[in-house]
């Protein structure tokens, strides 16, 4: 009786190549997987912001405002955004967090203390033409869902300007100030969309004006953009914009 070996060596052959091919997928999988947790552990605010200067700074080429005053987020656990509605947002909105919360200029660096929370001023530009905060959130390693952020900055101009309007998109609700006076108001649960909603006429003053807003979320990602636009509904961009 004789016995035939000869698939053998293709037996061993593909035994090998499929426990090289194991040992491959292994090693892959572990060096995705460092390179997952080395994502994740590091935390930083670039490349979404730089440190704000005392650089002349304009609007974006479409109009957008990019330098920002932005407090580290206010702890206001929220599991939904549906909760939003005008009448809670105005509620929430008008609860003192800090002192002169409505009309202080922060200095950049400078904190606050909101119950238990010291929480501290950055004055930032926005790498985008929209603010990121759940990046900033992340990045300072501070509590990204179930936050309120609070944002200031100055827009300055040459001359009076009449009959403009502040248009805003926000994720998710926010409110916003002129001069100290309510601009706009995004209720619900919505995601950012530049021009979300845009506010009735409204006029810059000569010199500085000061913009104030403040961003609600629960779930999700948080973020806003805002400009001005003219009676034509073009972008207004013969301005430029300070933190001080």
């Amino acid at each position: 009786m004789s016995f035939c070996f000869k698939p053998l060596p293709l037996v061993v052959g593909i035994v090998i190549l499929v426990g090289i091919g194991i040992q491959s997928c292994s090693v892959q999988s572990t060096n995705k997987s460092n390179n997952t947790t080395q994502i994740d552990t590091t935390r930083t605010i670039a490349p979404y912001f730089t440190a704000a200067t005392n650089k002349v700074k304009i609007p974006d080429a479409d109009g957008f405002l990019q330098r920002w005053l932005l407090l580290e987020p206010i702890n206001k656990p929220n599991r939904s955004n549906t909760v939003f509605t005008d009448s809670y947002l105005r509620s929430t909105f008008a609860t003192e967090y800090f002192p002169n919360q409505f009309t202080v200029i922060p200095k950049n660096g400078e904190k606050v203390k909101v119950g238990e929370q010291e929480l501290t001023w950055h004055a930032l530009e926005s790498t985008a033409f929209n603010t990121k905060l759940f990046r900033l959130a992340y990045g300072l390693r501070k509590p990204v869902y179930g936050v309120l952020f609070w944002a200031v900055t100055v827009v300055n101009t040459t001359e009076e300007m009449k009959n403009v309007r502040m248009a805003v998109g926000s994720n998710s609700a926010s409110m916003w100030w002129l001069n100290g006076k309510e601009a706009v108001l995004l209720s619900g649960d919505r995601r950012m969309v530049m021009d979300d909603c845009v506010s009735n006429r409204l006029t810059l003053n000569k010199g500085k004006n000061i913009i104030r807003g403040a961003v609600i979320n629960g779930p999700g990602m948080s973020d806003f953009c805002v400009r001005f636009l003219d009676e034509k509904g073009e972008p207004i961009k013969n301005i430029t914009i300070s933190y001080e």
